[in-house]
């Protein structure tokens, strides 16, 4: 459980888009991951606190419709839907990049068309082995930042790979002080540093699934968060404190550029590779999740019935080629976008942000399922034994801190567009759902 929320969760949102935040806010994007990561600890106790009592898989769209409205349940399903397409666009995006480090000069959408093309494949030849793949996919990337941890405080330190001289933590504000982009800067960060986190709900979805739930749930939440925290926040102070974070250029993954402008190449190459079988990870399990939600919900009459045909191999057909499709947008946009609108930008902070919006949909149902959660199960908090530190009022603390991150996405012009998007989607979803609602109740 917990390396599948670990591997949901470290990303594109981490090796790439930390490019975004760190030009945005500079070193004090290390206080925006820590923030935000206090926020994820309260959002994941309150989950914890409902799964202990009703450990149920595919625990928060079961709990936004019990506690909430029945279309609060069906607008999660669908933003984790929206969620996994969206993040596995930016994950095509990203890949593209990725290859330039070798490769300068070829096209960016030509990795992302291969990779998206294997995955899709992949997923329809064989379900076999999933859980065990992405459980070493994500140890892969774990390792991997653990060991740039170790030699970056040693190039930190003892000056490991820089000619014997220690680089030292001046870098922290020696280019403009801490917070190089004041109040608005750091704010504008924490879209993309709340969209890295996406995914540790997945915690929710395997929970049913484990042996002992109660005391895995317990662990589980504890220690993720915890590791989270030390993975992140250790992996950028390693990059702000090596190398100015004002000469990090906007291609690639500043992970790589780190060590290759420091002369560890080799390093700089195998992190390189490393953050591309993590991005083919990322989209490799939001194939496999999104289109198993489409599946379900299929199931649930609300999709059409041949949306539950499943091939030879016992995979949903149709679901698996339609995730796959909206995932080879990404591929398009990449190719696309810089022609048709020169002046859009950084294409991958637009795609992926527009993940932001949808992805604290399960967020929210959450924080507000949990509430009226007490109220239903007043009689097992008394001697609840993982209850949410400060309810209610970190629920409110939470939802409004997940606001005023929205708000700044509003005055940010890069992530203005990907913010109308969301809500665009989210709206749309809602309007489909009261349709089909009153249609039935007619």
């Amino acid at each position: 459980m917990q390396m599948i929320a670990l591997g949901g969760t470290i990303g594109v949102g981490l090796f790439m888009g930390a490019t975004s935040t760190i030009k945005w806010t500079g070193p004090s994007v290390l206080l925006a991951y820590g923030i935000a990561g206090i926020f994820l600890y309260l959002i994941m106790r309150a989950l914890g606190e409902m799964l202990y009592v009703d450990p149920a898989t595919g625990s928060f769209a079961k709990f936004a419709s019990e506690y909430m409205h029945p279309v609060f349940g069906y607008l999660t399903a669908w933003s984790n839907v929206f969620q996994f397409v969206v993040v596995g666009m930016s994950e095509m995006i990203a890949i593209g990049e990725y290859f330039k480090f070798w490769w300068p000069n070829l096209p960016g959408w030509l990795p992302g068309l291969i990779a998206i093309t294997t995955l899709v494949c992949a997923n329809l030849i064989s379900v076999r082995m999933f859980g065990e793949m992405e459980f070493w996919f994500a140890l892969i990337k774990v390792v991997t930042i653990i060991l740039m941890i170790v030699a970056g405080l040693g190039v930190i330190i003892f000056g490991i790979g820089h000619g014997g001289k220690p680089v030292g933590i001046s870098n922290l504000w020696t280019h403009g002080g801490f917070f190089t982009g004041g109040v608005k800067g750091f704010f504008f960060a924490l879209a993309i540093v709340l969209g890295s986190y996406q995914g540790v709900e997945l915690l929710g979805i395997t929970a049913g699934e484990a042996e002992n739930p109660r005391p895995t749930i317990v662990k589980a939440v504890k220690d993720t968060v915890g590791r989270i925290l030390i993975f992140y926040v250790g992996a950028i102070f390693v990059i702000v404190s090596i190398y100015p974070w004002n000469q990090l250029s906007a291609i690639g993954s500043p992970f790589v550029q780190t060590f290759s402008k420091i002369g560890i190449t080799f390093a700089a190459a195998l992190i390189n590779f490393v953050v591309i079988t993590a991005a083919l990870s990322g989209a490799n399990s939001g194939i496999y999740s999104a289109s198993r939600m489409l599946y379900t919900l299929a199931e649930e009459k609300q999709l059409p019935k041949k949306f539950k045909l499943l091939n030879r191999h016992g995979v949903p057909l149709y679901p698996v080629l339609l995730v796959g499709l909206g995932i080879g947008l990404g591929v398009l946009l990449n190719a696309l976008l810089p022609l048709i609108a020169p002046a859009a930008g950084n294409v991958f902070v637009m795609v992926y942000s527009s993940s932001v919006l949808p992805g604290m949909v399960p967020w929210v149902v959450i924080l507000v399922s949990e509430t009226q959660f007490r109220k239903v199960h007043a009689d097992k908090m008394a001697q609840h034994p993982f209850k949410m530190p400060g309810a209610p009022y970190t629920n409110y603390l939470t939802l409004a801190f997940l606001a005023l991150t929205l708000v700044f996405m509003i005055l940010n012009p890069e992530t203005r567009i990907s913010l109308g998007i969301g809500v665009i989607y989210l709206v749309i979803i809602v309007l489909i759902y009261f349709k089909k609602h009153h249609h039935r109740a007619a």
